[in-house]
């Protein structure tokens, strides 16, 4: 399946580090390649665009999936967030319905004024692409249904999960055929 990641010229392989409010070159991307995604630019002339591809984690509903996703950095990163929304359909807790990733490491830094985050489960500057990902695919296999980006998915999680499953595995199945 990781041959699938690779096949696009824009998939670099992997893994990100900071360099002091740029996002990560396509070089460091390179040195520690991380199972389960790739990344790279959408577009070589513009560095605060990338295109992830998120292979759907083993052992949950997600597996088999080719999940694609855009990174939109700030001009003020690594102090602020990036943003990240899902262009691959994907019915999820913590996926809105359009996409965007609602997700405790990419809120704002600082404390939360709803009182549902500590300061520091959000965005703290020593983050990485690498760190994101990591806890997007762990969300993808552990959803937090306590504060839900889309209330209907977390609604079919917790008391129709026979539909919910249903849902995921049409949005795998169309994934991969989006993907060959």
């Amino acid at each position: 399946h990781d041959s699938k990641a690779n096949d696009s010229s824009k998939s670099l392989p992997k893994c990100c580090t900071n360099r002091g409010g740029l996002p990560p070159s396509s070089q460091e991307l390179n040195k520690n390649p991380v199972e389960g995604f790739s990344a790279g630019l959408i577009d070589e002339n513009d560095i605060f665009r990338w295109e992830v591809l998120i292979i759907g984690p083993p052992d949950t509903l997600y597996e088999g999936g080719f999940f694609k996703a855009h990174l939109y950095f700030p001009k003020e990163y690594p102090l602020r967030p990036p943003r990240m929304k899902f262009v691959t359909e994907i019915w999820h807790p913590n996926i809105e319905k359009n996409g965007d990733v609602c997700i405790s490491i990419l809120h704002e830094p600082g404390d939360d004024k709803w009182g549902y985050e500590k300061a520091s489960e959000r965005w703290l500057p020593v983050h990485t692409v690498e760190t994101i990902l990591i806890s997007v695919i762990s969300m993808l296999a552990d959803p937090n249904d306590e504060s839900p980006a889309n209330v209907d998915a977390a609604k079919e999680w917790r008391e129709a999960y026979p539909e919910f499953k249903r849902k995921v595995a049409r949005c795998v199945r169309k994934s991969q055929e989006d993907s060959s």
